[in-house]
């Protein structure tokens, strides 16, 4: 079994920083990609940032120049460290880790986290 747990979430007013982190752990033969999803109230699940393999990384167009990710592969670790955060980034934040449990296995699972609060507010 897989678990991926956050932390680091929380109250931040506008022009804030936060870093979350996230870690991967169980039995698995290797992390195929990693990243961030957020949701807020009343809106769909959305793409924040992702690594893919060693070094392909995708960012959302709301969140470039502003977020940061990163990845530690020893730890199966990823960090978000947000800047410039702005009221319209108030949600609960996600991580996923798309894993191949086995090495010859052409099977991949995705597996989340419980999710993580960050609100930003004066």
């Amino acid at each position: 079994q897989v678990q991926v747990v956050e932390s680091g979430g929380g109250l931040v007013q506008p022009g804030g920083s936060l870093r979350l982190s996230c870690a991967a752990s169980g039995s698995f033969f290797r992390i195929n990609r990693m990243g961030w999803y957020r949701q807020a109230p009343g809106k769909e699940r959305e793409l924040v940032a992702r690594i893919i393999g060693d070094d392909n990384i995708n960012y959302a167009d709301s969140v470039k120049g502003r977020f940061t990710i990163s990845r530690d592969k020893a730890k199966n670790t990823v960090y978000l460290q947000m800047n410039s955060l702005e009221p319209e980034d108030t949600a609960v934040y996600y991580c996923n880790a798309n894993v191949r449990l086995r090495a010859l296995s052409y099977s991949n699972t995705d597996y989340w986290g419980q999710g993580t609060q960050v609100t930003v507010s004066s």
